[in-house]
C-alpha cells in the first residue's frame, strides 16, 4: 500500500479515502527568442535536434537553470495554496516586537 502525507501540514492521507492534490512545479530560464519573423517551427524543431544533449552526458545534470517539483496537498492545504500560491501575503503575516 502507498502511503501518502501532505507536503505542508504532514497529515497523513488515506489512498482510497482522502482526497489528495497534486501540484507540479516547473522552474526554468525564460530566454526570450531574438530569431527573424519567418523562423518557423520546423527551423525550430531542427535546431532543437542539432543541440540536443547525448542523454547519459552528466554534465546535463549539473545545470541549474531547470528544476521539476512535485508535492501531495490534502483537501484544506490545497485551498491554502490556490489562494496564495507564492505565499505573498503570508510572508506579510511575520510580526516583530520594536524592542
Amino acid at each position: 500500500m502507498i502511503k501518502y502525507v501532505c507536503d505542508m501540514c504532514g497529515r497523513p492521507l488515506l489512498e482510497n479515502e482522502d482526497v489528495r492534490y497534486v501540484v507540479k512545479i516547473d522552474v526554468y530560464a525564460a530566454v526570450e527568442s531574438s530569431e527573424p519573423d519567418d523562423y518557423d517551427d520546423i527551423d525550430a524543431m531542427e535546431d532543437m535536434l542539432d543541440n540536443a544533449e547525448d542523454p547519459a552526458d552528466d554534465s546535463a545534470a549539473d545545470d541549474d537553470s531547470f528544476a521539476t517539483f512535485r508535492f501531495d496537498l490534502c483537501p484544506a492545504c490545497h485551498k491554502r495554496y490556490l489562494a496564495d500560491p507564492l505565499f505573498r501575503k503570508s510572508n506579510r503575516r511575520i510580526g516583530f516586537s520594536e524592542n
